[in-house]
């Protein structure tokens, strides 16, 4: 197998989404006058993504055999020093998140064909997901900073335009501000990261900054005795809490909700909330030169870890309590990255990926078959009507909580054992947080699995009979029946996500962890952290771990969780209305979502608003336009209006003047003498 990959290729897999993406956004549109019909536009998008999809398993192919890539294939501008490119980076992280992103993608672009069929938007809906696909295959692809920040900011503007895609429904578009705002906190400071970077390393290039990583930690930050990797890592850190949702500003993510499904799915799974969490593993030559910055990250990912996972237990909505299990599990992911394993945290990255999606297209598949009701407490019994959609959220589930042989157990597993491997001070506060979470996991995965497909049928009993998914839909003409299967373009994508949600792991670990799959493109220092050395020594097997897991404690949280959702849902539905009614302050704090969204708009919203008209009347109307250019011309016109006086055009006042002057100048001599 040849040692070298081909840039023509490698472009292709990006711009094979954007060809679809073009023409499905501007044929398919009013824009372009409707020229191509639903069918051709889903065909061309799809033939786009499957196109990317297959260069990328070529390529993760070429990869495990030896290939590597790392050119620039277009130079932009040069300023100074300083060089503006395009290029790819292509080595086991890269080949790893490709072909993630296309397959997930491509899942979701042939369960669109079933969830939006009536949707008027069909073919807008096609062009932005593929567009999506683009931003985010940039985003993984690049190998220089220039080029992470433009897919960075893309799939923040595309996932504006996917979240807020019924744009007649207020809440999308309360939904799809909100997210815009929040990931723009972030990105200020990851866009000051950068910016330290290119002034102190005087390069944007991947290779070349790693190059200088050395140079980097001897500096200080001018005016103060922080270290300088520390602050640059920080402020990266900053983009990826915003871009993957960490506490505090995760608060975009539920949200993002008000959303189709098959977006949920694409942005909670593989694409947008993966990106800080790629960008952080592949800065690990500079964060490991911090350790204040790796304490920070394990902090922070610690709290969204368990914190999170709290608040999808009172979630009603179906699609919420996926949504905030992404935000857990992400917070299991910065732990990883936390503690030096970043290895770890891109692997739980990737069997998450396919078990999120999994379980966020069987909530939609569900939402379909219950005529688009979305409250699980009005389900009940959907096994029978969906056996489909049952046995596979079944599986999803059970990836999710990290049971034995299932993919999420291998990297959620890894995740716990590196956190008490881990001999930074924050370790073990995190050991507490990831730890409890599993409790809290099993018990939310579960409660929501028992409520939609087992026990009871109360779909008839629904309030809410109507509650609408697709804004100003109908119930796909199936009026007051009951649960349905839904059809095979959306089956089918369950069951190609069910099959590595369950596989992934056992097949993945070994060369992932501890082979040599990540060897460069993930550096860690092995003399200050043990990590990865500690998980080594202890792995002897996929086989062997999942064995000896049965006697571990996570295992038994995470089965006592599934017990106690069992019983309290299932056999006796009293017990949560008796602690709902007993613990009602914490219910009200959790329902509120620790308050968060009050603050933000009724303080910090609020704060910034008062600022903004304090600095408009005084700084804007009264400073600028009232002293500095209504004064000036002000100034102007009364000294223009004195000196036209000794410019009147007369001979005589001119000669008059002259006189006076020079009368005054004699008198001023004769003074002086």
């Amino acid at each position: 197998m040849s040692q070298t990959l081909n840039a023509s290729t490698l472009l292709a897999v990006p711009l094979a989404p954007l060809v679809g993406s073009a023409l499905a956004g501007i044929l398919g549109t009013k824009f372009g006058g409707n020229w191509i019909g639903r069918k051709l536009s889903h065909t061309l998008t799809i033939l786009g993504v499957l196109v990317a999809f297959i260069i990328s398993a070529m390529t993760l192919k070429s990869v495990i055999d030896g290939a590597r890539f790392n050119e620039t294939l277009y130079t932009w501008m040069v300023v100074g020093g300083l060089k503006m490119e395009v290029g790819f980076l292509v080595d086991g992280l890269t080949a790893m998140m490709m072909c993630v992103v296309t397959f997930v993608s491509l899942m979701v672009h042939l369960y669109t064909i079933g969830y939006m069929d009536e949707d008027e938007g069909y073919n807008r809906f096609f062009a932005y997901i593929s567009l999506f696909t683009f931003s985010m295959l940039m985003l993984v692809m690049s190998n220089n900073m220039l080029q992470l920040f433009f897919g960075w900011e893309a799939v923040g503007l595309v996932s504006y335009l996917l979240i807020g895609f019924w744009f007649n429904k207020p809440t999308a578009i309360f939904a799809n501000m909100k997210a815009f705002l929040v990931n723009r906190v972030g990105d200020f400071g990851f866009i000051l990261g950068i910016g330290l970077i290119a002034a102190y390393a005087g390069t944007l290039n991947y290779a070349e900054t790693f190059a200088k990583a050395a140079e980097l930690g001897a500096l200080t930050f001018p005016g103060t005795d922080w270290m300088l990797v520390t602050v640059v890592c920080i402020c990266l850190f900053i983009g990826a809490m915003g871009k993957s949702a960490q506490f505090p500003l995760h608060v975009w993510l539920p949200d993002s909700m008000e959303g189709p499904t098959p977006i949920s799915a694409l942005i909670h799974a593989a694409t947008m909330v993966t990106a800080g969490i790629f960008m952080v593993a592949r800065m690990s030559p500079l964060f490991e030169l911090s350790d204040t910055a790796l304490n920070f990250i394990m902090v922070i990912g610690s709290i969204t870890a368990l914190f999170m996972g709290f608040l999808g237990i009172i979630q009603n909505d179906i699609k919420r309590v996926v949504a905030y299990s992404t935000l857990s599990q992400l917070g299991y992911m910065t732990v990883a990255l936390g503690a030096s394993a970043y290895s770890v945290a891109v692997f739980h990255l990737m069997t998450h990926a396919f078990f999120k999606a999994l379980l966020f297209l069987g909530a939609g598949s569900v939402i379909m078959g219950m005529h688009h009701n979305q409250d699980i407490r009005w389900m009940g019994g959907v096994r029978k009507y969906m056996p489909i959609t049952w046995i596979t959220s079944l599986l999803g589930s059970l990836a999710l909580i990290g049971t034995p042989f299932f993919s999420g157990f291998y990297s959620k597993d890894s995740i716990i054992e590196a956190v008490a491997e881990s001999h930074l001070p924050a370790a073990g506060f995190a050991n507490i947080a990831v730890l409890a979470g599993v409790f809290v996991t099993a018990f939310y995965s579960f409660r929501m699995y028992f409520l939609v497909f087992h026990g009871k049928e109360r779909y008839d009993q629904n309030p809410d009979a109507h509650h609408d998914d697709h804004h100003g839909h109908d119930d796909h003409g199936h009026g007051d029946h009951g649960p349905h299967e839904s059809p095979w373009v959306v089956t089918v994508p369950l069951i190609l996500l069910a099959i590595p949600s369950v596989v992934i792991g056992y097949m993945t670990i070994d060369p992932m962890l501890f082979g040599e799959f990540f060897k460069d493109a993930i550096f860690v220092d092995a003399d200050k952290h043990h990590v990865m050395h500690e998980l080594a020594d202890a792995f002897h097997g996929p086989v062997a771990m999942a064995v000896h897991a049965v006697s571990t404690l996570p295992f038994w949280l995470a089965l006592s969780g599934v017990a106690v959702s069992w019983y309290m849902y299932l056999i006796n539905p009293a017990v949560p209305a008796f602690f709902a009614r007993v613990l009602r302050p914490l219910v009200v704090v959790l329902e509120n979502k620790y308050f968060l969204d009050w603050i933000n708009e009724n303080i910090l919203a609020r704060g910034a608003r008062l600022l903004g008209t304090g600095l408009w009347q005084v700084g804007d109307r009264a400073l600028i336009d009232g002293l500095v250019v209504n004064g000036s011309w002000k100034v102007v016109g009364w000294v223009s209006g004195v000196v036209r006086w000794f410019q009147s055009g007369f001979l005589y006042h001119y000669a008059l003047v002259m006189i006076l002057g020079v009368f005054m100048l004699m008198t001023y001599f004769v003074w002086l003498a």
